[in-house]
């Protein structure tokens, strides 16, 4: 009788569990705005028509710039976003997406946006590789392995004389007029784009996610709790890798050569850390917005203050005054505040 009373009440937890949940499921969605990145993707599929209006190939550069970072810091965002492990080396997988593609494209002529998949997949082996070696460090110790990883691939690939070595490697252009020669890269990185900030979001409402996520609050506590960290890890690693090595598939054929001192930066890798800070690390939007920031703030202080070093004090400046207002970056604070604009809302 007593066993019946106890499975009697745990099932009344249980369900009791469940309708709460399902509530704020509920009014999560009703919060949510998702009509606003389909409406923002439906602006941007339909923008290089005005290309049959005038010539509007710096707007299309622009966008494709931006969608290029969108992808990266979506991307980083899985791993330092969610599962709080600061990397300075993801330009290396940046790097080995341009090289990997660009070299099929020198040799058989085989573009890179029908590549740029498998060149992901080659840089997320590669991050598997070595997550499961740099992976074994926390805090600092692994910030500073993920900059001698970068400065490995850079000495590597400046000696390495089968890819052009520091010289670098001229790439095929396509056969498009100047109009419409930046069109096909614009769609490639818009998709890749799209795909990033899709495949963050789920895996963020996913139980891996939410293993990442709890990485990121308490590493020993996961553990104890029986979440395979180091398995965890070492997955995000290499699927953050996978969206940056896309990137610099397409992203190499765009500029049609490649130099180790392009790609294999870490002003690069720093950028995409500064994005996801700025906008919201460990949000959804945080990364799509920083990265949008980053790159108005660039190009209007280049604008006008001139390719000087000044632009860089400029953007330093308003990025400083911008985490003194926004500690947890624009998105992350004004959700914690209950401010968060609706069409913002896409966690």
């Amino acid at each position: 009788m007593a066993v019946s009373l106890q499975q009697s009440s745990a099932s009344a937890v249980v369900e009791a569990r469940r309708i709460h949940d399902e509530k704020l499921s509920r009014k999560a969605d009703q919060t949510r705005a998702t009509w606003f990145p389909i409406a923002l993707m439906a602006v941007l599929v339909a923008l290089p028509l005005l290309q049959f209006t005038g010539n509007y190939n710096y707007l299309l550069h622009l966008v494709l710039f931006t969608a290029s970072y969108v992808a990266m810091a979506s991307s980083w965002n899985i791993l330092g976003g969610f599962a709080g492990y600061i990397s300075l080396g993801h330009s290396v997988f940046f790097g080995i997406g341009a090289y990997f593609s660009g070299m099929i494209l020198a040799r058989y002529g085989i573009s890179t946006i029908i590549t740029a998949p498998l060149a992901g997949l080659v840089a997320a082996a590669i991050g598997y590789v070595v997550g499961m070696i740099t992976l074994k460090m926390r805090g600092p110790s692994f910030i500073i392995s993920s900059i001698a990883l970068l400065m490995i691939a850079r000495i590597l690939f400046d000696n390495w004389h089968l890819i052009g070595g520091a010289n670098g490697l001229t790439l095929p252009a396509n056969d498009l007029s100047v109009q419409w020669s930046k069109v096909p890269y614009y769609y490639a990185l818009l998709a890749i784009a799209a795909l990033s900030v899709w495949a963050s979001y789920k895996i963020k409402h996913s139980k891996f996610g939410l293993g990442l996520r709890a990485i990121s609050k308490d590493e020993i506590k996961a553990e104890s709790a029986g979440i395979d960290t180091r398995f965890y890890k070492v997955v995000a690693f290499a699927l953050s890798a996978f969206f940056v090595g896309m990137a610099g598939a397409v992203w190499g054929e765009y500029l049609t050569y490649l130099r180790p001192n392009i790609f294999l930066m870490i002003l690069i890798s720093a950028s995409l850390v500064l994005m996801c800070i700025l906008g919201g690390k460990g949000t959804i939007a945080g990364p799509v917005v920083g990265a949008i920031l980053i790159v108005a703030l660039n190009e209007l202080f280049v604008a006008t203050m001139g390719a000087s070093e000044v632009n860089i004090l400029g953007t330093g400046l308003v990025m400083a005054l911008g985490l003194m207002f926004f500690p947890l970056g624009l998105i992350g604070t004004l959700a914690r505040n209950g401010k968060l604009p609706r069409f913002l809302n896409w966690d």
